[in-house]
């Protein structure tokens, strides 16, 4: 099998998921991740001890520029290297979650053999939409995707997320990163890169925290650097660059302030997290369209990404972090969102597939 999902860990993610799945299904299965040499899958796949084979990223301008005229070429070039790819690892299936290296394994695959197509918003990307039109089927996260033969199937997550127990390693947790034993902990991140107005906001408030007894966990991008004011005798706000180990992340907090990717609200609702959304303010307004569901249910509050201010935060977030019983309330109208089994039930479809 050979996943592809390339350049941000929302499309990394579900596909080593899968992979995962069909390792425990299969131990036998020999798996391929298929990226290129700029996304965050140069770090994710091998650490989780994937092969990874890069082919040139096609990025796909949005305006009518030189680049667009210099597209085709740079498409046939990727595409005849994903098929050398292809043939020397002997795929049998592509299964493709969106992002640039997706549409040069959809191409590359096309005729040769199967080919799945799982898209975790709303609005397709236009890799997906493109694989979609000669894809076997076609999987998306939520109802209303516009794609030919969708299936909705959820967003596949790392079984260390669907059996999280919270409770049961928050003592670990809290060790692993240095925080508090006992202070209400609020989580924080802005995805895999960080979020700069996130973290300006944030951290302009650590006095504010450390007045209320609340301790931070940051994640402010390893391209960003936070640093932030000591108080001690106080929980302390802990700066990280990244979460390498996102399960020991959740079970550390009380709650989360964080973007709202489809990933992202899977994973928090999934593990059961008071979350508060700051939605991208770029794009299609897709990341407030993830947050709604889990608002709606009560499991969550948004907030617009420019209305995100210290002051914001003590208002609102302090109180809420501070109060046991709103997340304990908050925490039980997360469940039933999502499908935890998605990473399975697509496995055991390409396995299908593959006659295995």
């Amino acid at each position: 099998m050979v996943v592809a999902g390339g350049g941000t860990a929302g499309h990394i993610e579900p596909a080593l998921a899968v992979a995962d799945a069909v390792r425990r299904l299969r131990p036998d299965a020999k798996v391929v991740a298929l990226g290129t040499p700029r996304g965050l899958e140069t770090e994710l796949v091998p650490a989780r001890g994937y092969q990874l084979e890069l082919v040139p990223p096609v990025p796909l301008p949005r305006k009518l520029t030189l680049e667009l005229l210099r597209m085709p070429a740079k498409v046939r070039d990727s595409v005849r290297r994903t098929r050398e790819v292809l043939e020397r690892v002997g795929a049998d299936v592509v299964v493709g979650f969106g992002g640039y290296v997706s549409l040069s394994a959809y191409l590359g695959a096309r005729g040769r053999m199967p080919i799945f197509v799982h898209e975790a918003n709303l609005h397709a990307g236009l890799a997906n939409k493109v694989g979609a039109r000669f894809a076997e089927r076609v999987f998306t996260a939520v109802p209303g995707t516009p794609l030919p033969k969708a299936e909705v199937i959820g967003i596949p997550l790392r079984q260390s997320i669907t059996t999280l127990d919270r409770a049961a390693l928050r003592a670990e947790a809290r060790k692993e990163f240095g925080l508090d034993p006992d202070a209400p902990t609020l989580l924080v991140f802005g995805g895999s890169q960080g979020a700069q107005s996130i973290n300006k906001a944030v951290s302009a408030a650590a006095q504010a925290f450390a007045d209320a007894g609340v301790g931070v966990l940051h994640a402010h991008g390893p391209k960003n650097t936070l640093v932030v004011r000591e108080f001690p005798g106080r929980p302390p706000y802990v700066p990280v660059p990244y979460l390498d180990r996102m399960d020991l992340a959740y079970a550390a907090a009380d709650a989360v302030l964080c973007r709202s990717g489809a990933m992202t609200v899977a994973e928090v609702s999934a593990v059961g997290l008071p979350a508060i959304f700051v939605p991208l303010p770029h794009g299609n307004g897709e990341q407030a369209l993830n947050a709604k569901p889990a608002v709606d249910a009560g499991s969550a509050l948004m907030i617009e990404d420019a209305k995100l201010t210290p002051e914001w935060i003590a208002d609102q977030v302090i109180p809420l972090i501070t109060d046991e019983e709103r997340l304990a309330t908050m925490s039980a109208a997360s469940k039933g969102l999502g499908h935890r089994e998605a990473d399975e039930v697509l496995a055991r479809i390409v396995l299908e597939a593959c006659g295995g």
